[in-house]
């Protein structure tokens, strides 16, 4: 599945003889959606899905799969039971749930899933691929629109207000349940405008739909924005994406009518503001003096914030820069291990 998806990253066509009837059955229906997607959700552009791929790829190198899933290698091998395991998928990032299609298949399981009317084609296109790798996978996943009967266990991804829908209609079956979360990033005021250009894609990639995409920033008391704003500037092109672009103008409309202040360089507002969400195309952002203050204030609201940039010592488990968009197979969404989950359903 990897090689056969890395054709798409990287733009080539393999001509291996496993990958040719693969290829002929689905290369050009893949080809297709990832060209075409934006025309189904216009927040689906050709560079973002190719991106959304690249990570997949990522995920699914043979090492990489090995260093995952061999610590549970021992339970994974003693499970006798096949749950049949409900996914509300959410899409708000293409190919967002095929991490939690991957965890239950890993853990040998069966699918229900039910995928957002936003990411339907995508991820269908993948079930179909690894059906023909795998035949036996035309047994294990199964899509549906309506609810989710029938199932021992689910795993569901939405906003808060569905979620509290979610904890009640699944209360009766193992389930993870997911809200909304964020990425913040704590600035130190001695980046370099390569690591400012970095933090750029952690905020501007998928548009900053995504779980894992910053929108808001802790900077120290002397640190100058506009060094910040002239090194997000590489992200102007996104302004000319006509949803993205109405977002924006959208917001310098309602803070310049109401009077508030914020910085703007063309692609990006950036407000102060305690808030952690941000709208799309705004990032908020506070000062500090004590990075004590800092950390205490991620603790107290550790239920929002799904990863953390930063290069400060003190900032533990931070990422760096540019990496908050390729999440790993044991970077749980909400640090909740769905394998360990999985592998507990009786």
């Amino acid at each position: 599945m990897g090689k056969f998806l890395n054709q798409f990253v990287e733009k080539r066509t393999e001509q291996s003889p496993r990958m040719a009837s693969l290829n002929e059955r689905h290369h050009h229906v893949f080809q297709d959606l990832i060209v075409n997607e934006h025309v189904y959700n216009p927040w689906f552009t050709e560079e973002y899905v190719t991106r959304s791929l690249q990570g997949i790829v990522h995920m699914l190198d043979k090492p990489t799969l090995h260093r995952w899933l061999d610590p549970y290698g021992a339970v994974l091998e003693s499970r006798e039971n096949q749950a049949r395991v409900g996914l509300v998928m959410a899409g708000n990032i293409p190919l967002v749930g095929f991490h939690d299609l991957m965890c239950v298949l890993a853990a040998g399981h069966r699918v229900l899933a039910r995928p957002s009317s936003r990411d339907d084609r995508l991820i269908r296109a993948v079930a179909d691929v690894l059906a023909f790798i795998d035949p036996s996978m035309n047994q294990r996943i199964e899509f549906t629109e309506g609810y989710l009967k029938g199932v021992d266990a689910v795993i569901a991804t939405g906003s808060d207000n569905s979620a509290r829908y979610f904890e009640f209609y699944f209360k009766n079956v193992p389930h993870i349940i997911r809200r909304n979360r964020n990425g913040i990033a704590v600035l130190t005021g001695n980046e370099r405008r390569e690591e400012l250009e970095q933090l750029g894609d952690d905020i501007f990639t998928y548009f900053g739909l995504g779980c894992r995409s910053v929108t808001k920033l802790y900077l120290p008391e002397s640190f100058n924005i506009k060094r910040l704003m002239e090194a997000l500037e590489k992200f102007s092109h996104l302004s000319l994406h006509h949803k993205y672009g109405n977002n924006v103008d959208y917001h310098r409309a309602v803070y310049l009518m109401n009077r508030i202040p914020f910085y703007d360089n063309g692609a990006l507002l950036v407000k102060e503001d305690q808030a952690i969400a941000s709208p799309v195309g705004v990032v908020f952002y506070e000062r500090y003096s004590d990075i004590g203050a800092v950390r205490e204030a991620m603790a107290s609201r550790r239920d929002e914030i799904q990863c953390c940039v930063s290069l400060h010592p003190a900032i533990q488990d931070a990422i760096l820069p540019g990496t908050a968009q390729d999440p790993l197979p044991w970077d749980y969404a909400d640090g909740i291990d769905t394998i360990r989950f999985l592998t507990e359903l009786h």
